[in-house]
């Protein structure tokens, strides 16, 4: 019973900037690993960045050094700032939240976002 509320995409032009939000609501006991995704039409999803709840990061290679995550665990939210886009980074991106519910804290559960929109076009 928990939901993720992507905000932040939209169209840019490449070489520029976005910053996407996630804020999670709802029984949480505790949410662990939080991550973003991204999914192009035709492609499979694909693994952007995660980080832990004590601010361990993890990134593909192909948004190392331009992509940054980071998280308030005091608002539940996860935040991914994206420089230096490219064409290539569009696709509709995913928030995505290992939690625990507050009624059941002992198992281990995955919610997932609705996806916002990035566009990255002249």
């Amino acid at each position: 019973q928990v939901q993720l509320v992507e905000s932040g995409g939209g169209l840019v032009q490449p070489g520029g900037s976005l910053r996407l939000s996630c804020a999670a609501s709802g029984s949480i006991f505790r949410i662990d690993t939080m991550g973003w995704y991204r999914q192009a039409p035709g492609k499979q999803r694909e693994l952007v960045a995660t980080i832990t709840s004590g601010g361990s990061t993890y990134y593909a290679n192909a948004m190392k050094g331009r992509f940054t995550i980071s998280r308030d665990n005091a608002k539940n939210t996860v935040y991914l700032q994206m420089n230096s886009l490219k064409p290539e980074d569009t696709a509709v991106y995913y928030c995505n939240a290992d939690y625990r519910d507050s009624r059941s804290p002992y198992n281990a559960l995955d919610a997932w976002g609705q996806g916002t929109l990035v566009t990255v076009s002249s």
